[in-house]
């Protein structure tokens, strides 16, 4: 288990949005409500240039969260230990109030696919996937958040539940938990399950982040609905309400808007994120 030293969960109870360079100029002049900014790893582990200089005046000003999304915690071959090296550079030097990853996977060999694809909750994944949590955390030197997937299908061998199934990793390894609404919303449609018995189910003190996202709408091969997770998109009011759901249960996290595609102008982000601010405010500490 990790000391605390090593927790990740530093990010104020406030909104949060994910950082776009064409937002540098509107963010410093009218942050809002915007309390801190995420950011992708893998859009930051070069070795100069703008974006980085960016990343630095931005990090003197607000707490960053660094998200990852190439690490592939569910693959079944060994982790990357250039990318590892790579990320911990980036760590090391920006200190960032947390760092997160997803619970998915997304390399096979040496093929890098551009999707976090789901796997079968069973002991196998189970243990391969801790082992992974703690060679990363070993490596940066501190704890890791793992999030959510939003799934479109469900395996038949599966023998654990998602909640369950995230509970036993975080006992195991010490890692934090990053729940994404959003995903339990795109989830609960796609395969028929109830959000509310999700949340109910699942261990909301050890979540050290929350995300919000937009999703598109579609239908499946027979006519039923299918939610796309896309972050292209305001959050839907259906969302929202599970959002309340969660924070009635758990008091107030730290929030972050997620919009990775078609961003929209900065006032349009800004909204949603005082949108989640009032979510928070509405909610005893």
């Amino acid at each position: 288990m990790l000391d605390d030293t090593r927790k990740s969960n530093h990010l104020p109870l406030t909104a949060g949005v994910g950082y776009k360079p064409q937002h540098f100029s509107d963010i410093l002049e009218n942050a809002g409500p915007v309390g801190w900014l995420e950011i992708h790893a893998e859009n930051y582990m070069g070795d100069g240039g703008r974006p980085l200089a960016q990343l630095r005046h931005m990090a003197e000003r607000f707490p960053i969260s660094v998200h990852g999304v190439g690490l592939s915690i569910g693959g079944e071959g060994p982790l990357d230990a250039d990318h590892l090296d790579r990320l911990k550079q980036l760590i090391g030097w920006l200190n960032p109030a947390s760092f997160s990853e997803h619970l998915a996977w997304s390399t096979h060999g040496a093929e890098f696919l551009n999707d976090l694809l789901p796997l079968p909750y069973t002991d196998a994944s189970l243990a391969r996937i801790c082992d992974h949590i703690d060679q990363v955390q070993t490596h940066v030197g501190r704890q890791m958040l793992l999030e959510n997937p939003s799934s479109y299908l469900a395996f038949a061998e599966s023998t654990w539940s998602e909640p369950g199934f995230l509970h036993e990793v975080a006992q195991r390894t010490g890692c934090g938990l990053l729940l994404d609404v959003n995903n339990v919303f795109v989830s609960a449609t796609n395969l028929e399950f109830s959000p509310q018995g999700y949340i109910d189910a699942y261990p909301l003190d050890l979540v050290g982040e929350i995300h919000l996202g937009g999703h598109d709408e579609d239908e499946d091969d027979h006519g039923k609905p299918l939610l796309i997770d896309s972050h292209g998109r305001e959050v839907v009011d259906p969302v929202w309400s599970l959002l309340d759901y969660v924070l009635e249960r758990s008091g107030p996290k730290p929030l972050l808007i997620e919009w990775d595609t078609d961003v929209p102008d900065w006032p349009i982000l800004r909204a949603e994120a005082e949108r989640g601010q009032a979510a928070l405010e509405r909610v005893p500490a």
